[in-house]
């Protein structure tokens, strides 16, 4: 069974950095993607940054492409989500999640996800 746990959330001046982390276990192969995805309060859960292994894909949401960097360290199974630069609007609750057999970019565009981390409060003040 896959299990996310995420960690890293906090509260952050804008033009600040954050990471978040998200422990990944329980794959049984390399076909699957992990995500960030954020929900603020009134609004839809969207995509944030995706990454898939196979194929290998990485997707950024235009809103934060070149301040967000997703990377993943394979020694421990983590996914990370470097956030810099950032600004009021990116407080959310964020949210890891993963998907079986899809690519980083449907994963985030449509908001795929077989399996859910807890979430993670980002809260950025101006």
């Amino acid at each position: 069974e896959v299990h996310l746990v995420e960690s890293g959330g906090g509260l952050v001046q804008a033009g600040g950095s954050l990471r978040l982390s998200c422990a990944a276990s329980g794959f049984t192969s390399d076909e699957y993607a992990i995500g960030w995805f954020r929900q603020a309060p009134g609004k839809e859960r969207e995509g944030v940054a995706c990454v898939s292994y196979n194929p290998s894909e990485t997707h950024y949401a235009d809103s934060v492409n070149g301040r967000f960097t997703i990377f993943t360290d394979n020694a421990d199974n983590t996914v990370y989500l470097q956030m810099n630069s950032l600004k009021p609007e990116d407080t959310a609750v964020y949210y890891c999640g993963a998907a079986i057999r899809t690519t980083g970019q449907a994963m985030c565009v449509l908001v795929i996800g077989d399996y859910w981390g807890q979430g993670t409060q980002v809260t950025v003040s101006s």
